[in-house]
């Protein structure tokens, strides 16, 4: 039997494709092993989201050459679609696929076999307009599945290269959507995480459609799924109708991922990101009238070219005013390639440094703040693994709807379950909490009762 490894680098959107690659690879009869083992076939899933994403790309792709020297190299995902001839380049790569076409890339492997010849099978992104159907039908992970629903970007923000990699907006058709949810509950997964490029712009390209619809429609149809969380949702996507749904809706969780990115319009200007803080602040004054007890998580981009201390203070006092349950801080970092590494006004690195600590131990101090209001309450956790702590082999960490991550004394066949957990002590990174009672199944149906009856 043949066997593949597989490294997959960046975000959740490429672990996706790379369980759809295994998947394809499984059907032609492959054996799968780690990627520190010989393996007959590497797949590298790149990133290239960073300079250093590219450089940490090309590390991998060396260490998979010096493994086995005889074994098929394969190199896809972003960096593989912006730089095919680099990646090329390096000697002992073979096949080189970008961000479409990966369902070829078992034929590849047979030409190259037979032909000797390396292949790069990387096209035009910037002309793909339909979304290549790739399924996943269970992951490694088995709490909580992915759905990717959409591909690509047609915002251009000044530090992103990523439209670049991945092309233009287009959406996974619903149908295929509802069947997939449907397989993965099918398969035991109790919370779903509808994820992808740009997320929240599911729909924009297509007719009659939109997000609100889908989540109504999987709100509705998929039978036996507890748990909808929407991997990331920009505030110009956050319709009066999305916020409609997550109001009905019991099965949409209560956190959302808005990335700010600044909280300065002169920034955000610069960025070319498409809201003001007026319209941002609306839409967060909105959701929490809809959703009391909603967690907003961010990402931030600290230092962008030319942000003055002023700017900076905007930002900071923005989200304090606000509060964020949870902030994910990066330091401004240049993409060779993008508008924004040309700007004037590029932010000293220790500048960088300093208002990241700040930004940083803000985040903790509101994460705190936001998990205090729920000490006392009795949530529903899904555990998910044993808590890393050799002095108690009884406890687990899981997640509650609201993305508090909770350690509590568990078994091992409650991963996965939804459980009740009693949050006994607020805190951060984690919360404690106390095992109440696992849900059982007139629970989990009346919960779905009262959705109807109301």
């Amino acid at each position: 039997m043949p066997t593949v490894a597989f490294h997959t680098l960046g975000c959740k959107v490429n672990h996706y494709e790379t369980e759809a690659i295994w998947q394809l690879f499984k059907e032609s009869s492959y054996e799968r092993t780690e990627f520190e083992q010989t393996a007959d076939v590497y797949v590298i899933n790149t990133c290239t989201v960073t300079n250093t994403g590219d450089k940490k790309s090309r590390q991998v792709i060396r260490r998979a050459v010096r493994k086995n020297p005889d074994a098929v190299i394969c190199v896809t995902g972003c960096y593989a679609q912006t730089s095919p001839a680099e990646i090329m380049a390096i000697p002992g790569v073979d096949i080189v696929v970008g961000t479409q076409d990966r369902v070829k890339m078992l034929e590849y492997i047979e030409q190259f076999k037979n032909e000797r010849q390396p292949i790069n099978g990387v096209g035009n992104i910037m002309k793909t307009r339909v979304y290549e159907e790739l399924e996943v039908p269970a992951f490694t992970d088995r709490t909580r599945a992915s759905l990717k629903i959409q591909e690509g970007c047609n915002n251009f923000c000044t530090f992103c290269i990523i439209p670049w990699a991945r092309g233009l907006m287009r959406s996974r058709d619903p149908k295929e959507v509802i069947k997939q949810a449907q397989q993965l509950v099918d398969a035991g997964y109790k919370e779903i995480v509808l994820t992808g490029i740009h997320t929240g712009g599911y729909g924009e390209d297509m007719k009659d459609y939109n997000l609100a619809m889908l989540l109504r429609e999987l709100d509705e149809k998929v039978v036996g799924l507890k748990r909808i969380r929407i991997s990331s949702i920009e505030a110009s996507q956050i319709t009066d109708e999305v916020i409609d749904v997550l109001d009905k809706s019991s099965k949409v969780v209560r956190h959302l991922h808005i990335p700010l990115q600044s909280g300065s319009d002169t920034v955000l200007k610069r960025m070319r990101r498409k809201y003001t803080m007026d319209f941002f602040a609306e839409r967060l004054e909105k959701l929490h009238a809809a959703l009391p007890g909603l967690a907003v998580t961010s990402d931030v981009i600290v230092g962008f070219p030319g942000e003055t201390e002023e700017e900076f203070m905007e930002t900071y006092n923005f989200i304090k005013e606000h509060g964020f349950s949870e902030l994910h801080v990066f330091p401004y970092s240049k993409r060779t390639g993008t508008p924004a590494a040309r700007m004037e006004g590029q932010v000293d690195e220790e500048v960088k440094n300093e208002r990241v600590h700040r930004l940083i131990s803000l985040s903790g101090q509101l994460a705190k703040e936001y998990a205090s209001s729920f000490e006392g309450e009795v949530l529903e956790v899904i555990p998910e693994e044993k808590f890393k702590d050799e002095s108690n082999s009884h406890l687990y960490v899981g997640y509650t709807d609201n993305y508090l991550k909770v350690v509590f004394p568990a078994s091992e066949e409650m991963v996965g379950e939804i459980v009740k957990v009693k949050i006994e002590k607020a805190g951060y990174p984690y919360n404690e909490g106390q095992f109440v009672r696992v849900m059982d199944q007139h629970e989990l149906l009346d919960s779905e009762k009262v959705k109807i009856s109301s």
